[in-house]
């Protein structure tokens, strides 16, 4: 299942992507869920019955707008959808750096021995489409394609054949990166939280999508249509299962919380000479399953 929450002239709603233009509103089918993944995502066999149910009519339903017909309630043209964040505000946002190895080899350094781990705000998520802004004398801003997995199931030191229990889903996500607070901090929170800066979506693609935990999966960023990164999650030292039993020695993975994987190859602070982004770039996130995750770059100035 493609796993989405929109707003459509109200607050966000979650909802199941069905095809290529059809939404199914899960609170329309029935009223007694939860209003958001974090409730949801650990009931989701709940959620695939309902699917398996109203499959039938979603056909039909697609048939109609096909023929350029309407379609009602509990079904939505998706066109007529704004998508938001999949997943909206986690308890906490972990990510992993220099966890690809051609992303280690640009850098000319060895492989980690153990996954090194930073947060992102919560507050940094932004929208499919929606703009990445670029506060005024920040102008070493990156970006950096991952591959992210959002938790349906608590845990706490999970063992790792018991991991994939716990994965709700797969989306794109796009690690925005202040390269010159990153670096002068000597820690990455601060460089890697700008508000705008964690794009993600469009949908959250259930486990099943996806063959063995994500990997051997094509990933791509582009900038203005210039490919910038090229690689495969094959590429990944510390795969999603290893990562989940890692962090959970330390800490309680709760529904909803966001665990990006890191960034292959390619990204601008280690060309020659650097290159970053700049007012009027657009930027896209393409991992093979999880759809393409587009954004547009603007200026953004502090209020008078």
């Amino acid at each position: 299942m493609k796993l989405i929450t929109y707003t459509q002239g109200a607050g966000p709603r979650p909802g199941l992507l069905v095809g290529d233009s059809l939404v199914l509103d899960l609170l329309a089918a029935d009223p007694s869920l939860l209003t958001n993944w974090h409730g949801l995502l650990p009931r989701i066999e709940i959620v695939r019955a309902l699917h398996d149910r109203l499959q039938p009519a979603a056909e039909r339903a697609a048939a109609v707008l096909a023929q350029g017909g309407e379609v009602g309630l509990p079904f939505v043209d998706l066109r007529r959808c704004f998508l938001t964040t999949p997943v909206i505000l986690p308890s906490k946002i972990i990510a992993v750096g220099l966890n690809y190895r051609d992303h280690a080899a640009e850098q000319h350094k060895p492989l980690p021995e153990t996954p090194l781990l930073f947060s992102k705000a919560s507050t940094c998520l932004q929208a499919p489409g929606g703009p990445i802004e670029l506060p005024e004398g920040l102008d070493q801003v990156d970006a950096e394609a991952e591959i992210a997995f959002v938790i349906a199931k608590p845990g706490r030191a999970i063992a790792r054949e018991r991991a994939r229990e716990h994965i709700g889903g797969y989306m794109c996500f796009n690690d925005i990166s202040d390269r010159e607070a990153q670096y002068s901090d000597k820690q990455f929170f601060r460089g890697k939280s700008l508000d705008t800066g964690g794009p993600c979506g469009p949908f959250l693609a259930t486990p099943d999508e996806l063959p063995d935990l994500g990997m051997g999966l094509r990933i791509r960023c582009l900038w203005n249509e210039v490919v910038m990164q090229d690689s495969n999650t094959d590429q990944l030292i510390f795969p999603p299962d290893y990562l989940i039993s890692y962090i959970s020695r330390h800490m309680t993975l709760l529904p909803g919380d966001i665990i990006t994987t890191g960034t292959p190859g390619g990204v601008g602070v280690f060309r020659q000479p650097p290159v970053y982004l700049k007012p009027g770039d657009q930027v896209t996130v393409e991992i093979e399953g999880l759809g393409v995750l587009g954004n547009p770059v603007r200026r953004w100035r502090a209020p008078a």
